[in-house]
């Protein structure tokens, strides 16, 4: 993916480079042994069909314009259609898969295939085919964010009742829900989705007509081709449009914040199935090769890894495009193979996150036995004491003294004694004056703790049915955002489609 500044030029035997020559690179340059560590061509299978769609809207709109004929756009087309039907393995050697397609289409339709190259540069011509697949692989991205929602959703709901342990700082904290574990981390993709259907939008917008950096001397109509490639518009500078690369790095970024996500969802399945309240669908695990009792939830783990690969990926995309002076710099040839990294590892991990929720089973006894564990009903004490007219710091006082004094596997009948003996000696008054022996009864049994919090967002199964419900609301919304951007871009080829077929 290089730019177009490549010439003609003496000082090499025509007899010793012809074979490396191409439709760019002549005698001058087609030699030497740097040509394949400039060349692109082999990475460039990935944008192999946008260049073609490239191609064929600029020769659309070349001959629409009369800066060329119909007829050569007509062999034009023809010569790009025998390229697409070749393949990219069948491409004549090249910097990049640009060059080889220009050179391609000249050696099946001759000179008048170096028309298709009329008005425009590598430039504009790389950083159009680069946003045309980027912001399909973003949408494929999104669409994984959406799959992992579902399932996290639709576990949430089905475990809205399931009381489970809650854990700061990896410690018994509060009793919790499975339902409501779970959408907070619906709550969390979902912004991923949104961070990803943004990026598409700055993604989509078409460089073409820009050309090297500074514009072009030809009548070219910008907005056509944005429409026959399905942009919503176009790059307004025509140097920023040669030069930007700003999308790559949003679309990344969004890209790395969802998989330090899945990082933590992750870390916290693994946890969860180290302690017995998460069991891992075979399809998601692997055993040891010597110790067959084991099953290792591996999938999560290398998820889990996921999130360091793609953070790496930002920030070579960062440092690459770091004071890089404005137009084209060779450099961004290096970039882009960061944001290709980034965008299928985290797609990939995405898929397989979204499947270990959707089939993994959570064992409803397990988490019950430990929910009321290390005495994580004691906020809810607190709080029946503070409703009771005490100071929510004085109440804090009296819960914290019993729980000192009260060994970590205490019933709910020595909890109470304890609770009753702290609140005489720091209130001077027994905890009955305060708070009646039901709903001490209620604050520490973790399903009366759960149930109590139905503030919105809390883990009462009400509370969560709620948060669920409206974040369905919000799922279905991106759910159709999502089929309108892809419904554009279906269209968008079409008309690109029946636009080439007036030619040929």
């Amino acid at each position: 993916m290089t730019d177009e500044d490549a010439h003609d030029g003496d000082g090499a035997d025509p007899a010793e480079t012809a074979d490396a020559e191409t439709v760019v690179r002549r005698d001058r340059f087609a030699g030497g042994p740097a040509r394949g560590f400039l060349s692109s061509l082999a990475a460039d299978e990935r944008i192999f069909a946008a260049d073609l769609a490239v191609d064929r809207a600029h020769t659309v709109m070349l001959a629409e314009q009369d800066i060329i004929a119909d007829d050569e756009a007509s062999e034009v087309l023809s010569g790009l259609a025998a390229v697409e039907d070749a393949g990219h393995a069948a491409l004549p050697e090249g910097e990049d898969v640009h060059e080889a397609i220009e050179s391609a289409v000249v050696d099946h339709v001759g000179p008048v295939g170096g028309k298709m190259h009329t008005a425009r540069s590598r430039n504009d011509e790389v950083a159009a085919c680069i946003r045309y697949r980027y912001r399909e692989d973003l949408l494929d991205a999104a669409e994984a964010t959406l799959a992992l929602r579902e399932a996290l959703l639709e576990t949430a709901a089905d475990h809205a009742d399931t009381v489970m342990p809650g854990f700061t700082h990896r410690q018994y904290a509060q009793p919790t829900t499975v339902g409501h574990f779970l959408s907070s981390y619906a709550g969390a993709v979902e912004r991923d989705t949104e961070r990803l259907l943004a990026a598409v939008e700055r993604t989509n917008v078409s460089p073409l007509g820009g050309a090297a950096f500074a514009g072009t001397t030809f009548d070219v109509d910008r907005e056509r081709t944005a429409e026959l490639l399905g942009f919503d518009g176009v790059v307004e500078n025509s140097t920023d449009a040669a030069s930007a690369r700003d999308f790559l790095v949003e679309g990344t970024a969004a890209l790395a914040n969802l998989t330090a996500t899945l990082s933590g969802l992750s870390a916290d399945l693994i946890e969860h199935a180290k302690d017995g309240y998460f069991d891992p669908s075979d399809d998601y695990a692997s055993t040891s090769s010597i110790m067959p009792q084991k099953v290792n939830p591996d999938t999560l783990e290398l998820a889990r890894a996921v999130a360091g690969d793609v953070s790496g990926d930002l920030t070579g995309l960062l440092t690459t495009l770091k004071g890089l002076p404005r137009a084209y710099n060779r450099d961004l040839q290096r970039a882009t193979p960061h944001a290709w990294d980034a965008v299928d590892d985290a797609t990939e991990a995405t898929e397989v996150v979204a499947g270990a929720v959707a089939t993994g089973d959570w064992n409803a006894d397990a988490c019950a036995a430990d929910a009321g564990a290390g005495f994580s009903t004691a906020t809810g004490v607190a709080d029946a004491l503070a409703s009771a007219g005490i100071p929510f710091r004085t109440a804090h006082e009296v819960v914290a003294a019993a729980a000192a004094a009260a060994p970590d596997d205490a019933d709910a009948e020595t909890l109470a004694a304890n609770l009753d003996s702290a609140t005489q000696e720091v209130l001077g008054e027994s905890l009955y004056e305060y708070v009646s022996s039901a709903a001490l009864d209620s604050a520490l049994d973790p399903a009366g703790s759960v149930a109590s919090r139905g503030s919105r967002g809390g883990p009462a199964p009400d509370a969560v049915a709620e948060s669920v419900a409206r974040m369905t609301e919000t799922y279905d919304d991106h759910t159709a955002a999502l089929d309108t951007r892809r419904d554009g871009l279906a269209a968008a080829e079409v008309a690109l489609a029946d636009a080439v077929d007036t030619y040929v």
